[in-house]
Order: structure tokens, then sequence, then C-alpha cells
């Protein structure tokens, strides 16, 4: 109870922790701000839990084959849960007998080779024993010669050869996986020590975690002071612009009134200087085609008119006489300086000045909003500081550091009670194979060779037994002691370690073992899940052993992992709806007042009428344009003095051609020095006419539309703004609410991905899958190699002792010949 009590501790500790307007520039509102809380801080893990055999690996693949071959079947998941909610008892049903016989057949089928094995070898060695002593089995010294006596001796000694090199394979097989056993502990404690590692770091990394989310309350307070404290420009820019739609065309045609109004003066103006222009220079324009009139009447009373042939020429020019004179008159128009001293009058008032003035208290509204809001941004600030006291005292009621400090110490101990176990490494396997040497070698004289054989070279070993075995004399004998000893070891390791693989490594790999874990009422037939049911008390809740080893396996958070939110729920302290009803109370009483603002005031709106009084409609256009579109003469004097000229060039030399082309050439002075400017008059004249035409026809109805226009949007201002300020206050208290709801969001996604990542609680799961199948039960498949070995132990037994007379000296034989034997 004692590390249940720790881990939910340890798990606590865990878990706390341009509204722009041509009149005033007025900022515009800047969009919501994502919040950048940077990266949580985190440790490395070193542990890398994977396991590359080499060139072992093709041992232990020939191992699992063999198992494969002895278990085909596939894991019996059924029964596994059957017997394990049978608390591990017997097996009561017939069906469970019949399941366990069937799947543990293959196994039941080696043991009982091996336990024949066992049994039978020491008494066979003792009859073999009763049979020597009575010269039979070998005993006998005599030597009969056959005719196929080499051929035999030559098949024994291959068969021999062969069963040896079995044997050998065999024990160099569990030679290679003992000395694997070895040089894997060194690899065992470099893992083991990482895995510790790891968990000092997770240790020792959380309670930085924890200070990192809570010191990010800062960020996020000073992203809210901000918005506070530039409420004006935020919530006061939001209200300019959503107003501003009506507002700012209504002040925009106020201000343009003002345009035309000084428009309508400059016309005026200039219809009452260019009337006054076009009246005198007619007046003078007339006088002097009067004279050159009359002088050209007197000139063509010359006599040369009264011949034949000038006479029609002098009658041509006669008749066009009566034309020179001029077309408009312009004296009988009415002058407009009424109409002009009215607007003069009008525009005494500056209506510019007025209308800028109501741009200037409408751009106003975000100090209006800071001053009227000052209150409740003092209560939001304040609730900012309780809040932050609250996450700091929370986070404070656990033994955070006290707790993580006794779990790091649990880790020092264990990892030095580890570091105790490792010098004992080296004697683990030179103990076995000195008793696997004992058994086949024999022991007597060979013996101590053996042993150094054995560590050495076991080749050399074995080639010696082949010629040592039975002339050593008691080396059948120790091989019938002992071998029998040895099968029965390796039968009970085969037995042990194949149905581990078969049952906890090979399901653990294919994740088979957790579907068995995860069953529901397994542990308690009360417990649907006996992880949280033995965490906390709530066997319902969905958390499986599989769960929580992928959550870690994928180096989530411990809070997500363990579903920590039952003991320390997270989400309830930091609910955003907490703080936003905190927020709303504080925002209930924010009343922004607009009726101080004044878009035209009273001198305005009665210059705008006084505009539409000045008369300018009562001006008589029709006449004015009638007299501009006379022109300024009759005839084109140009065209008039160039005709002059052609009909001057076909009367003779004389004092008439001379005198008509000198009144042709004063004619076009005429032109150039009167007509001309006058032109330009009746131009200027013209297009004033008709400016005040089109001004003075819609004129009192584009002051009564600016008038309703401003009264509308004063009104809305005044009166109707209450929507469109509380819809603007509820978008700005909402992005106040967002900063809130952006950091809770960030902590629950931290907790559940960033912070106190279980790598390590998986690793250790994965290392002790590694320690206990990798290293200790692939490694230790000696017995595949030892059975070999000890199965064709018996039949090279047999073979060497029949192959032994061959190269024994015998008392009598059939033809003996000295020379024909070696010397032993």
């Amino acid at each position: 109870m004692l590390w249940k009590t720790g881990l939910i501790f340890l798990c606590w500790g865990l878990t706390s922790g341009e509204l722009q307007d041509r009149q005033s520039g007025t900022p515009a509102a800047p969009a919501r701000t994502i919040l950048d809380f940077g990266f949580v801080p985190s440790g490395v893990y070193d542990t890398v839990a994977y396991y590359e055999p080499g060139a072992t690996g093709i041992l232990f693949n020939m191992m699992h084959a063999f198992l494969y071959v002895v278990q085909p079947n596939p894991f019996p998941e059924d029964l596994v849960i059957r017997v394990a909610k049978d608390k591990f008892g017997a097996i009561q049903s017939e069906y469970q007998k019949v399941s366990v016989i069937y799947y543990e057949l293959g196994f039941v089928v080696c043991a009982a080779l091996g336990l024949l094995f066992t049994v039978l070898l020491p008494l066979v060695g003792l009859l073999f024993c009763l049979c020597r002593c009575c010269n039979n089995c070998g005993g006998e010294m005599h030597q009969r010669q056959r005719k196929n006596a080499d051929c035999l001796r030559g098949l024994l000694t291959t068969l021999l050869l062969t069963t040896t090199f079995i044997i050998t394979a065999g024990v160099l097989c569990a030679y290679a996986a003992n000395q694997n056993l070895s040089s894997q502990l060194k690899s065992m404690r470099r893992l083991v020590k990482s895995n510790l590692k790891d968990l000092h770091t997770f240790a020792n990394q959380t309670p930085a975690q924890i200070d990192y989310l809570i010191s990010k309350y800062d960020t996020m307070k000073q992203h809210v002071l901000h918005d506070l404290e530039n409420v004006g420009v935020i919530l006061g820019g939001r209200i300019h612009e959503e107003l501003g739609k009506d507002v700012q065309p209504a002040l925009d045609a106020a201000l343009s009134m003002t345009g035309t109004m000084r428009d309508t003066k400059d016309a005026l103006e200039n219809v009452s200087l260019t009337l006054e222009t076009l009246q005198e220079g007619t007046v003078k324009l007339q006088a002097n085609l009067s004279l050159v009139r009359g002088s050209l009447s007197n000139a063509l009373n010359d006599p040369v008119c009264s011949d034949a042939r000038s006479s029609e020429i002098c009658l041509n020019i006669r008749s066009t006489l009566p034309k020179l004179e001029i077309a408009a008159n312009y004296s009988s128009l009415p002058d407009v300086t009424n109409q002009l001293d009215k607007v003069n009058e009008v525009l005494k008032t500056d209506l510019g000045q007025i209308v800028e003035k109501g741009f200037a208290s409408f751009n106003d509204t975000p100090n209006l909003v800071t001053d009227q809001t000052r209150n409740i941004v003092e209560g939001v600030k304040v609730l900012l500081d309780d809040v932050g006291s609250n996450i700091t005292t929370f986070t404070k009621l656990f033994p955070v550091h006290s707790t993580l400090t006794n779990f790091t110490k649990m880790i020092s101990h264990t990892h030095s009670q580890i570091e105790d176990i490792y010098p004992q490494q080296k004697v683990f396997h030179v103990p076995l194979t000195l008793f696997i040497m004992f058994s086949f070698s024999g022991g007597s004289v060979v013996l101590p060779c053996a042993v150094w054989l054995c560590l050495s070279s076991p080749s050399i070993f074995w080639v010696c037994c082949v010629v040592f075995w039975d002339l050593t004399g008691t080396g059948v004998g120790f091989s019938f002691l002992f071998s029998w000893v040895l099968m029965g070891v390796i039968t009970a390791l085969f037995l042990a370690g194949g149905n581990l693989e078969k049952l906890v490594c090979e399901p653990f790999q294919t994740r088979q073992l957790f579907k068995v874990l995860d069953t529901p009422n397994l542990v308690n037939s009360a417990w649907k899940n006996f992880i949280p049911g033995y965490l906390y008390n709530d066997p319902e809740m969905d958390l499986t052993a599989y769960s929580l080893y992928s959550n870690c396996k994928d180096n989530r958070g411990i809070y997500s992992a363990l579903h920590l939110d039952k003991v320390f729920n997270i989400s309830a302290f930091f609910n955003t709806s907490v703080y936003s009803k905190d927020v709303s109370r504080k925002f209930e009483g924010m009343k922004v007042d607009l009726r101080g603002i004044i878009l035209l005031e009273s001198e305005g709106k009665q210059n705008l009428i006084s505009f539409t009084e000045t008369g300018i409609n009562e001006i008589d256009f029709a006449a004015y344009l009638e007299e501009v579109n006379k022109g300024v003469t009759r005839i084109d004097l140009v065209d008039f003095a160039s005709q002059l000229d052609a009909q001057a060039d076909q009367l003779s030399k004389g004092t008439l051609q001379t005198s008509l082309k000198g009144h042709a050439n004063t004619i076009r002075q005429i032109h150039i020095q009167q007509v001309i400017p006058l032109e330009q008059s009746m131009s200027t004249l013209n297009q004033s006419i008709r400016l005040l035409e089109r001004t003075s026809s819609d004129l009192p109805l584009r002051v009564r539309d600016v008038l309703a226009a401003v009264d509308a949007a004063q009104y809305l201002i005044s009166q109707n703004a209450t929507f469109v300020i509380n819809q603007e206050t509820e978008k700005y208290k909402q992005t106040i609410i967002g900063y809130f709801k952006q950091y809770i969001d960030w902590i629950r996604t931290s907790l559940a991905l960033e912070v106190a990542t279980c790598k390590p609680l998986s690793n250790i799961v994965d290392t002790a899958e590694i320690l206990g199948c990798s290293f200790l039960l692939d490694s230790n498949t000696f017995w595949f190699g030892l059975g070999c070995s000890t199965l064709f132990l018996l039949p090279s037994i047999i073979l060497s002792v029949k192959l032994a007379k061959f190269y024994r000296r015998m008392d009598t034989e059939d033809v003996y010949d000295d020379k024909h034997w070696p010397s032993i």
C-alpha cells in the first residue's frame, strides 16, 4: 500500500502546478492575439528499449522454430483467462483439463522422453557395469578375427565421429548461449542503469515543468492587462467603427456641403464679373464695328464701283455690311449681386469647422470608453491577481517536491542494490560449464584437462574424448552417473523456459498478453478494470493496461495516461466557465454613454438651411444661356476679313483696293483684341451659370437629406447605440475570456502530452521483456544444445564400447601379431 500511496502523491505533484478615419486617424482595434507560451522544458530520456541478438540470433531462431514444432497451437487466451479467474487454482472441469493437455501435449511428450532418459540411463549403466564385470558387454579380452573387421571398425568410427560432432555442436551451442548470457549481463547493467537514469530525469524534470506551467500565467496576464489598459482603443475603437458606418457618411455629406457653398460663391462671383465685362466689351465692340461699317460704306462710293466689272463686287460687299454688329445683348440680363451677398453672409459661419468639431467629438469615443469603464477594468485586474494567487496556492497544497525527493531516494537505493548484484555475474556460467564437462568427460585423468579444454576449446576436448572415452576405465561409468542428472536439469529448464516463452514472451510481443490483463473481472469478479479499481476504487473507468502502456509508449503525460483527473481534476479547477462567469460578472455593470457626442451643432444646421434661402434658384438661367449661345458677333469677323481681301484682289489696283484691304486688317485686329476676350468671358459665364443651375436644382433636397442623415446618426448615438455597445462589449469580453481559455487549453494539452511524459514507465516494461525474454530465456537456450547432445550420448557410449575392442590389447585372439597393434 505504501507504493500505491506514493504513486498517487507523485501523480498529484505531476499535475499541479485599423479603424482609420480621414479626420482623426483613430487606430483600428487589433485582432485577437494567439498567445505563445513557448515549449515546456523536457528531459531527454536515454533508454532505447531495443535488443539485437546479433549472430546468436540464428541459435535463438532455431530454438523458437523447435518450440513452434513442439507447441504450434495459438496462445490459449480463453484458457488463461479461465485459469486466472480461478485464482490459478486447481483445474476442475473436464474442458479445462482437456484444453491444458491439448495445449501442453508437445511439452508433455518432450518431458516424458526426458524423464524416460533420466530413469533408464542409470539403470542401463548399472546393467552395463554388471555385464562388464561378467566379462561381457566388451569386457571379454579375446579378439575374434573376422573378414569384415576393417569394414566394421571404419563404420563404427564414422558413426562415433558423427555422434561426436553432433554432441560437440550441441555443447558449442550451449556454451555459446551461456557465454552470450554472460556478455549480455553487461548490456543488462547498462540498460537497467539507463532506465534508472531516466526515472531520475522524470522525477527531477517534473517540478520544473510544473513551475513553467504556472509561470506562463504571467504571459496570459500581460496580454489581458494590455487589452484592459487599451480598452479605449480596442473596445472604443470597435464601437467607433460600428457606429461610424452611419455617422461617417452623414458627416461626410455635411462636410461636402461646405464645398458646395464655396463653389456656389465662386460661380456667383464669376457670373457677376463676366457679366460686367461682357456688357462693357459689347458696347465698345458695337461702336468699333459701326465705325468700320460706315468707313467701308464711304469707301464703296469710289468711282471704280461704277465700272461694270467692279460694280457687282461693290454691291456684294455693301450687302454684307449690316452683319457687322454684335449678336448678344448682355445689358438686359439681371445681375446676381443679391444672391452673392446672401451666400457671403452664409459663409461667415464656418460650416467646415463645425463638421470637424463633430468628427472630433465622435472620434473621442475611445476616450469616453476609457473613462467610463475605469472601474470595470480595475475589477478585472483584481480578478487576475486573485486567479494567479489561487493557482499558486492550489499547486502548493500537494507535497510535490517532497514526494519526488522520496521517489528519487528510492530510485537511488534500488540502483545501489542492483549494483551490488553485478559482481556475482562472472560466476554464473562457470559452474554450469564444469558440470556439463564433468558429465560428458567422465572424470578420472581426463577431468582436469577437460575443464581447461572446455573453457578454452570444446572441440579439442571432444577429440580427446573420442580417443580416451573407454580407455580411462571409469569414463563410461561417470557418464552413466551424471548425464541423467544433466538430462533432468535440461528437462526442467525446457519445461520452464519453453512455457514462459510461449505463454509470456510471445503474447507480450503480439500484445495478446494485454488483452488477457484487460479482461473484465479478471482480478476481481466485481471489477471491470483492475488498475482504476485498485488505484481509484473506480473499476468502471476506461483505464486498461494496454492503454496505459500505449500512452506511455507514445511518451504522453502521466496525467492523461493514468487518468489522474479522477483524483486530481485539473479540468474542474481550470474550468473556463468558472472564469467566464467571473469575468462576465465584472462586465455586467459596464455602461457606455455616448450622449455627450454632438455631431452637428444647431448653428451648422441653420447654416445649411440659410444656404437654401440665398435665392440662387431665382436666377434667370434661361436668359443667360440664351445670350451666351448667340455668340459675340453675328458673323465671323475673320471669315469676313478674308472674304473682303479676296474681293479686293478682284478689283484693279487703286485707292479702293487699298482701302478694302486696310479695312480687312482692321476687322482682324478687332477680332483679336475684342472678340476673343469676350468669347473667353462668355465661356466662363456659361460654365458658372450651368453650375449654379445644377446646384439650385437639387439644393433643398440635398440639404434636407444631409440634415436627416445627421439627425439619424445623432439619434443612433444618443438613443440606439446600446445594441452596438453591448455587442462590441460582448466581443471584447470574449476576447478577455479567450486568453483564459487559451491558457487553460494549453495547460490541459501540456499535461496530456508534455508534462511528466511517462516514456520511462513503458521503457521499464520493455526492458523487463528484454531482460526476461531476450537476455535470460533466449540466452539460456543451452538446454536446446545440451538436450540434443544428451540424447546422442547413449548411442555414443555404445559405439565407443564397440569400437574400443579394436584398439585394446587382448589376452587372447584367433590370430595375434604383436606388430599389428599399437602400444598404449
